[in-house]
C-alpha cells in the first residue's frame, strides 16, 4: 500500500502543485483587501489637493509643519497633512522627523526631549517652533480636511490613545494614517468611525533596511484584511508596482499618491490615484500661466 501512494506521488504534481500555487494566491489576494464600504466619505477629501507638511518652503521663512504653513495652506484651500509623535513628557507635536538634525541641526530625537526643550529649537532658522496638535488644530480651525500621520515607529498604542483624544475635541474633517498597521488597527477597534489609511512604499527599492519578510508584508500591504484601512497612501515613485495594480483593479482599492513633486507628475498620476498628496509646487499653477 505504501509503495502504491508513493508511486502515484509523481502522477499528482501536475494537480497538487498548481492547486497549492492558486490557494497561495488567493490567501495573498485576500490578505491585500482593505475595507471597502466607506469610500462615499473620502468624497470629501478628493476634493482637495493635500499640502505635504503645509504649504512650506523651508528656504524661504515658511518651513514645514509649522503654523505658518498650516494657515497658508488652509488660506490656499488645500487639504494638510501632518506628522504627529510624543515628546518625552508625552505632548503630540507635529513634527516629521524622528531626531532634531535635519530640521533645528541638533543632535537628538524627538522622544528624548520634553516640549518645553523643544520650544527652544527654532525650525529651519527661523523663529517657528515645533508646534503641538492642538495648535495647529485651533490654527486649521476645520476650514480643510487633514491627514494625520501617526509617527509609529514603537510605543504606537500611547501615541495612538493620546493623538485620539486630542482629536476627539476637533469638530473639523479628519482621516488617520500611518506606515504602522498596528496604529491603523488600533483606529480600527478604539475609533471606528475614523476614517483610516495605511502609508505604504517599496521598501527594497527605496533602500530601506527592513527585514525581508516585513518587506515583503510591508511593501504588499499585506496585513490590510487584518488592519482594516479605507485608504492606500502608496509612495507614487512605485505607482506601477504589482503591489499597487492588483490592489487598485482587483480590490477597486481607495488610493493617495505621496508626494507628488510637480505639474507632470500630478497629471501622470491622475488615473492611478484618488488622493493626491502634493509638495514643491502649486498645483494648477502650470496651467493658470498658459491660459493668460
Amino acid at each position: 500500500m505504501v509503495i502504491k501512494m508513493v508511486l502515484t506521488i509523481p502522477m499528482m504534481l501536475p494537480v497538487v502543485i498548481p492547486g497549492m500555487m492558486t490557494v497561495s494566491c488567493l490567501s495573498l489576494f485576500y490578505c491585500m483587501k482593505p475595507e471597502s464600504g466607506r469610500k462615499e466619505r473620502l468624497a470629501d477629501f478628493e476634493k482637495y489637493y493635500i499640502a505635504h507638511r503645509g504649504f512650506h518652503n523651508n528656504e524661504e521663512g515658511c518651513p514645514e509643519n509649522s503654523l505658518p504653513a498650516f494657515r497658508r495652506a488652509a488660506k490656499m484651500g488645500y487639504g494638510i497633512e501632518l506628522d504627529v509623535q510624543l515628546t518625552k513628557d508625552k505632548r503630540p507635536v507635529v513634527f516629521h522627523d524622528y531626531d532634531l538634525k535635519r530640521a533645528v541641526g541638533a543632535d537628538r530625537m524627538v522622544e528624548d526631549c520634553t516640549y518645553e526643550e523643544l520650544k527652544a529649537y527654532g525650525l529651519f532658522g527661523t523663529k517657528e517652533r515645533i508646534p503641538l496638535l492642538e495648535e495647529v488644530l485651533s490654527a486649521v480651525g476645520g476650514r480643510v480636511p487633514l491627514v494625520v500621520e501617526i509617527k509609529a515607529e514603537r510605543k504606537y498604542r500611547e501615541l495612538c490613545e493620546i493623538v485620539a483624544a486630542c482629536l476627539d475635541r476637533y469638530s473639523g474633517l479628519y482621516c488617520m494614517e500611518s506606515f504602522s498597521p498596528l496604529a491603523v488597527r488600533w483606529f480600527k477597534k478604539n475609533r471606528p468611525h475614523v476614517l483610516r489609511g495605511q502609508l505604504a512604499t517599496n521598501h527594497r527599492r527605496e533602500g530601506l533596511k527592513t527585514p525581508w519578510p516585513a518587506q515583503l508584508v510591508l511593501t504588499n500591504c499585506l496585513l490590510n484584511a487584518w488592519s482594516g484601512p479605507d485608504f492606500i497612501a502608496y509612495n507614487c515613485r512605485f505607482s506601477e508596482s504589482l503591489a499597487v495594480r492588483l490592489m487598485r483593479r482587483i480590490h477597486k482599492c481607495k488610493m493617495a499618491a505621496w508626494t507628488i513633486k510637480s505639474q507632470k507628475d500630478l497629471e501622470k498620476q491622475r488615473k492611478r490615484f484618488d488622493l493626491f498628496i502634493f509638495d514643491s509646487f502649486r498645483p494648477g499653477e502650470e496651467k493658470e500661466r498658459k491660459e493668460e
